[in-house]
């Protein structure tokens, strides 16, 4: 089996000597950029399967870099954010970050979300799922081929936001916590902001077409309805 592709693009050499050992440590293939324009080239040419994006770079932010990759791309993205800069989280999240980790962070951490994406789209790429098509009244999913339609118009999710959706209709009508959103769709104990949940339901929601679809439980969670 091939090894998994990884791009980190960060201008802290500190931070690549010490990622980048990680990622050899376990056997990864990896590849490194210090600036925006050279980041967007290597995500292109390099194919990676997970990218580990900062905000503040050189040449192009990590914002602007994101944008531009998701007109082209559902590549999983790990955003690296500075602990203060609140609104960076948000943004990346709102461009198409999957992920977004808070420095300084932990290697161990990150090694931990790679392998969790990892594990996500092995599944993705080889469905063992045989669960049953869910037919709603007007949305229609079909987890082992993963996808999805609003009355007869597919509509096309990433995989995390796929996996939300799932997890919710397969609730349907339950009040599901974002706590438990976030193991079933990110596939780990996540300690950090449960708005990274909010943020995807609202991509979801959009794609739709119709936010009755997706109830919002005020200080709880979510819950889906298509009556």
């Amino acid at each position: 089996m091939a090894a998994a592709k990884i791009l980190l693009v960060d201008d802290e050499l500190s931070i690549h000597a010490v990622v980048t050992a990680y990622l050899k440590a376990e056997g990864y293939e990896f590849l490194s950029a210090v600036d925006g324009p050279s980041g967007l080239n290597a995500a292109r040419m390099f194919k990676p399967d997970v990218i580990i994006l900062d905000v503040m770079l050189p040449g192009m932010d990590g914002i602007e870099l994101l944008a531009n990759l998701r007109r082209e791309s559902n590549v999983y993205v790990i955003m690296l954010t500075a602990r203060s800069e609140e609104t960076d989280k948000i943004v990346g999240l709102s461009v198409g970050a999957d992920d977004y980790l808070t420095k300084p962070f932990s290697p161990r951490e990150l090694i931990a979300r790679i392998k969790a994406a990892l594990r996500r789209m092995q599944t993705t790429n080889n469905p063992t799922d045989t669960t049953s098509i869910l037919v709603f009244s007007h949305i229609r999913i079909d987890p082992s081929a993963r996808r999805v339609w609003v009355e007869e118009q597919l509509i096309d999710l990433t995989t995390v936001e796929f996996d939300l959706l799932v997890a919710l209709a397969q609730h349907h009508g339950m009040v599901l916590r974002r706590e438990q959103l976030l193991e079933k769709a990110w596939g780990y104990d996540y300690f950090g902001d449960t708005r990274v949940v909010d943020v995807h339901i609202g991509h979801v929601r959009q794609k739709l077409g119709d936010d009755r679809f997706i109830e919002t439980i005020r200080g709880v969670g979510y819950r889906f309805e298509d009556r």
